[in-house]
């Protein structure tokens, strides 16, 4: 049987600003750099939405319309998303659930 872990309501959500150094940074590189730092937090983190605004790429695809905040961004508060990481001022933009 598997056990399904739960969120941790007592947790706050938080904001991290990352900032490489590097101009040329890739989407994988800063994709780790935010992995890093939400499991510094929590071992379970899990990735919930990203967006990479060097290319308008963002996951998940859904198109929610009406709404003042994006569709990545409401997917992942809809779920729970206690842990935004944001690299080199908005580039690229993480969300993750922390147990």
């Amino acid at each position: 049987m598997v056990q399904i872990k739960t969120t941790n309501t007592d947790r706050q959500a938080e904001r991290i600003d990352l900032h490489s150094g590097s101009p040329d940074l890739e989407f994988a590189s800063a994709r780790d750099m935010a992995k890093q730092t939400a499991q510094e937090r929590s071992q379970d983190a899990m990735l919930l939405s990203w967006c990479n605004r060097k290319t308008g790429e963002f996951y998940p695809r859904y198109d929610c319309g009406g709404h003042d905040k994006p569709a990545w961004v409401l997917f992942a508060e809809s779920r729970g998303a206690n842990l935004t990481v944001d690299v080199d001022d908005g580039d690229y933009v993480f969300m993750f659930l922390l147990f």
